[in-house]
């Protein structure tokens, strides 16, 4: 440091000045590229992120609500009778809602779907529980694709 100060005391007035402005520009650049920039590019991605966040808490309390309109307007005396497995499969069918696996579990049935239009999957479910078929518990999880769900388990039951 002691050999920059001698040299900087040795050139002229007129070239210290040089110096010192070219050191402030580099230092304004370098704070810059440093830190000003990547901290406006991480508040834009943040920003976005945030919005897209904020629409997809939207949609999901859009479609919470419908769920719980769907979930109260169940049919409370239907008793189902008949094969749960059949019936399962024949609804979701309909609703071109691919099943990839199911075990029954005596007049219980477990479903897992690997990927289903969230708006089917609820309709499906209506049409079970219009059906008589109880819904006694259900694990689901979003998917990479925006309005596709994948059903972990789905647990049903007769009436």
């Amino acid at each position: 440091m002691k050999q920059i100060m001698e040299k900087f005391k040795a050139l002229s007035e007129r070239e210290q000045r040089l110096v010192l402005i070219a050191t402030l520009v580099l230092a304004a650049l370098l704070f810059y590229l440093l830190v000003w920039s990547p901290l406006n590019q991480s508040i834009a991605r943040n920003s976005a992120t945030v919005a897209d966040q904020q629409e997809l808490l939207s949609w999901v309390q859009k479609n919470a609500n419908r769920v719980q309109q769907l979930k109260g307007s169940t049919s409370q005396g239907a008793k189902f009778n008949g094969s749960l497995p059949q019936a399962v499969n024949q609804s979701a069918s309909r609703l071109n809602i691919s099943i990839a696996r199911m075990q029954p579990q005596g007049d219980e049935l477990q479903v897992w779907v690997d990927e289903a239009p969230f708006n089917q999957v609820i309709a499906w479910l209506h049409s079970l529980e219009q059906m008589g078929i109880s819904i006694l518990d259900a694990d689901f999880a979003e998917t990479a694709r925006p309005g596709q769900i994948r059903i972990r388990r789905l647990q049903l039951s007769k009436g």
